[in-house]
């Protein structure tokens, strides 16, 4: 049997491609997605050459999908189950977790050596083929996926598996506190998700730093108090005025070019927080200020972090949307229908519209 997917063929080239049915091993898991959708990750795999010059490796790493086969080790889910897949997805007996660093955690090789050791656990595509495919393999089933109850929709099952994660770890690595004033620092998707966990984290005042119009409504409707437009001067300039030149006591960086650090340094408070989840891909050295960082001496932590993965992180993120504490649903502004519709939502990702949010895919 052959499987289809959309890979990356080269640097700046995606395309249609045919391979044998993935082998699973006795704790794996075979799934047929029924949602996938691009995330900008995929972009920068394909276009920046972020994972290197990759042949035929099948993109994604959103999706919620269908369980069509088991090993006979899997004790917790069967065919026909609705799961959602996280992106990310560690090997569960590897040395880095008992290191406590999931995220990080392979012992499988693939296309890509680089990232054997940082940012191992994100293997779609990297170390294994993606879940652009119509059938694909997840590792360690019972341990990497989580059953979608009917409550939650495909929708909110696919924006779990990465923009919530991604965006609830900014506020974790940031570690805020109740009444704590909170710089976002771009309100894409997971931005959006780093505001509404900022909020439900107890922050107090929550600058969101964006000029879209759909996205600083839906950032006001999630929990930003303040829209901070780049338009209307400078960031950290406006960001020292409203906080009568106190400055943050967090800030979490979910978009921006290398110059974005500069920034969030110079507008946290000394002893402050700086948490970056965003993916820099162009650039080999990231600039620190020395007056905003106190010559080295500011106790201002920066801290970056892959986003959680596996069952129990999936489990607990569907209980947020479950029970009414979150709907990551609203960030869904295109769709497609169609298993060929993939690669136009992965180039809508690219070319990044003014309107664009977020995309999904409905494949049935």
């Amino acid at each position: 049997m052959k499987v289809k997917g959309l890979a990356m063929k080269k640097i700046g080239e995606v395309g249609w491609v045919e391979k044998d049915k993935p082998e699973i091993g006795r704790r794996d898991a075979l799934i047929r997605p029924i949602a996938v959708a691009p995330c900008s990750s995929d972009v920068h795999t394909v276009f920046d050459g972020t994972l290197g010059d990759l042949h035929d490796a099948i993109l994604g790493h959103e999706a919620v999908g269908i369980v069509e086969e088991v090993g006979d080790e899997v004790r917790d889910f069967k065919p026909g189950d609705r799961v959602i897949v996280p992106a990310i997805v560690p090997d569960w007996d590897c040395e880095a977790i008992q290191n406590g660093n999931p995220q990080h955690a392979v012992y499988e090789t693939g296309y890509c050596q680089k990232i054997d050791d940082a940012l191992g656990a994100y293997k779609f595509t990297a170390v294994v083929d993606g879940v652009f495919a119509n059938l694909f393999k997840v590792t360690q089933a019972d341990m990497n996926l989580a059953i979608l109850p009917d409550e939650v929709s495909v929708e909110n099952g696919v924006m779990i598996s990465d923009m919530v994660t991604t965006g609830f770890h900014g506020v974790e690595n940031a570690d805020i506190k109740f009444g704590d004033t909170v710089v976002v620092l771009g309100i894409g998707p997971v931005g959006l998700m780093a505001v509404a966990g900022a909020k439900l984290n107890g922050a107090g005042r929550i600058f969101a730093v964006g000029s879209r119009p759909n996205l600083v409504k839906l950032a006001k409707e999630y929990g930003a108090t303040d829209i901070i437009d780049y338009h209307d001067g400078d960031t950290v300039e406006q960001v020292m005025e409203k906080t009568d030149c106190k400055g943050a006591d967090a800030v979490i960086i979910a978009g921006g070019n290398e110059s974005i650090m500069m920034d969030a340094i110079n507008m946290t408070k000394a002893g402050g927080n700086i948490s970056n989840v965003n993916y820099f891909s162009k650039q080999d050295t990231i600039p620190i200020p020395l007056l905003g960082w106190g010559m080295g001496m500011s106790h201002k932590t920066i801290k970056g972090g892959l986003c959680p993965g596996g069952r129990n992180r999936m489990e607990r993120l569907i209980d947020m949307v479950k029970y009414g504490r979150l709907d990551p649903s609203k960030m869904i502004s295109h769709k497609f229908n169609g298993f060929d519709s993939i690669e136009d939502s992965l180039i809508l990702m690219k070319d990044k519209p003014r309107e664009l949010i977020k995309p999904i895919v409905y494949l049935e």
